[in-house]
C-alpha cells in the first residue's frame, strides 16, 4: 500500500489496526504523532530563515517557531546576538538600562527580548526550527511523510494503543517509532557532516 498522502496514511493505520470503525479518531492519532515529532525531530528540512525589523525591546516569535538556532543583526555590519538567560539579561538591564545596538537576547513570553534596547531600526535575521506542516484534507503531504513515512505510521499507531487498550503491540510500535525518529535525526547529522572528509594530523618534532 502506498504511503505518500494523508488519505493513504489514514488507510494504512486502519489496515495495521485491522479496524474499519476508527475513521473519526485516526486523525487524532496522527495529530498526537505530529505533536511528538515536533518535540523530538530536529532536521535541516525544518530550518527556516526569516527577517524582521528590530526596533523595540521585544520581538514576537514567528507563528511556526519551535526553537531558535541563530539570531543576527544584518546590514552594514553583521554580527550574531548572544543568547543568555532571562536572569542574566535582567541583571544587565538593572546595571545599565541604556539603549544602543542589541548584543544579547533571551526568550520570554513568546518573544525575543534584546539588550540593549534598540536605539534605531535594525534588521534581525532569524534562523530557527519551524513546526512540521500538519497533515489534513487540504495539506495532504509534507517532508516527513515523503521521506520518513514510518515516523508517521508508527507514531500514530503508538498513540492508538492507549485508546484501544493494545498493550501487547504498544511496545513494538513505540520501538519502531523511536527507531524512525532516531534515523531521521541521524540523517540530519550525516548531511551536515558529510563531505568534510578525514583531516590528516601532522605531528611536528623538535
Amino acid at each position: 500500500m502506498a504511503l505518500t498522502t494523508y488519505t493513504e496514511l489514514k488507510a494504512s493505520i486502519a489496515d495495521f489496526l485491522n479496524r474499519d470503525d476508527l475513521t473519526s479518531v485516526i486523525p487524532t492519532f496522527i495529530k498526537l504523532a505530529e505533536a511528538d515529532m515536533n518535540r523530538k525531530i530536529r532536521h535541516w528540512r525544518m530550518e527556516k530563515r526569516a527577517t524582521a525589523n528590530l526596533d523595540t525591546q521585544y520581538t514576537a516569535f514567528p507563528n511556526d517557531f519551535i526553537e531558535g538556532i541563530r539570531l543576527m543583526i544584518t546590514g552594514t555590519t553583521e554580527f550574531r546576538l548572544e543568547l543568555i538567560t532571562l536572569s542574566e539579561l535582567m541583571d544587565k538591564r538593572s546595571e545599565n538600562n541604556a539603549s544602543g545596538t542589541p548584543r544579547f537576547y533571551a526568550l520570554v513570553d513568546g518573544s525575543f527580548e534584546v539588550y540593549p534596547t534598540p536605539d534605531q531600526t535594525y534588521t534581525l535575521e532569524m534562523l530557527y526550527y519551524e513546526r512540521i506542516d500538519a497533515l489534513n484534507d487540504s495539506n495532504t503531504t509534507n517532508w516527513v511523510l515523503t521521506y520518513h513515512p514510518d515516523a508517521y505510521l508508527y507514531g500514530a499507531l503508538s498513540h492508538s494503543a492507549p485508546y484501544l487498550g493494545e498493550d501487547a503491540r504498544s511496545q513494538v510500535w513505540a520501538q519502531l517509532y523511536q527507531n524512525a525518529i532516531s534515523g531521521t535525526n541521524m540523517e540530519d547529522q550525516q548531511a551536515k557532516s558529510s563531505g568534510s572528509g578525514h583531516r590528516m594530523r601532522i605531528r611536528s618534532f623538535g
